[in-house]
């Protein structure tokens, strides 16, 4: 279903992720960006971007799941961090969710985003 791409004709990965992935499926489940909201509750989880960044991907994998999806479908993600310090503290977490056949990333710092969260995933995934 999916060949994870390495070359060395291309720069190494420097996080918990793929220079891409090939996919070959018949469904594709695109994801809307998370934010660190409760469920339950409406209200942000979390103070800091690690914290927002475990109920961001917990958000992100309910999704998932509600489309017969998991973590190990994904094929691409985009993080958007309010400050590009935090990329290490969210890669950590990150790195807790996705494994194995890291899904291809793209990491940008943004202005703002809703309710002034820290951290927003997106994720394209196949089935």
């Amino acid at each position: 279903m999916k060949t994870i791409i390495q070359t060395n004709n291309a720069p190494a990965a420097v996080g918990p992720y793929s220079q891409a992935v090939e996919v070959r499926c018949q469904a594709m489940v695109f994801c809307s960006g998370q934010i660190p909201l409760d469920p339950q509750t409406g209200q942000i989880v979390g103070q800091t971007a690690a914290e927002q960044a475990e109920q961001v991907l917990k958000n992100l994998r309910a999704v998932l799941n509600a489309t017969g999806a998991d973590m190990k479908n994904v094929v691409k993600t985009t993080i958007f961090l309010i400050d590009m310090n935090d990329f290490a503290a969210v890669n950590e977490v990150y790195a807790k969710y996705f494994i194995s056949e890291m899904p291809a990333r793209a990491t940008v710092q943004v202005g703002r985003l809703p309710r002034d969260a820290k951290v927003e995933i997106e994720a394209i995934a196949v089935i």
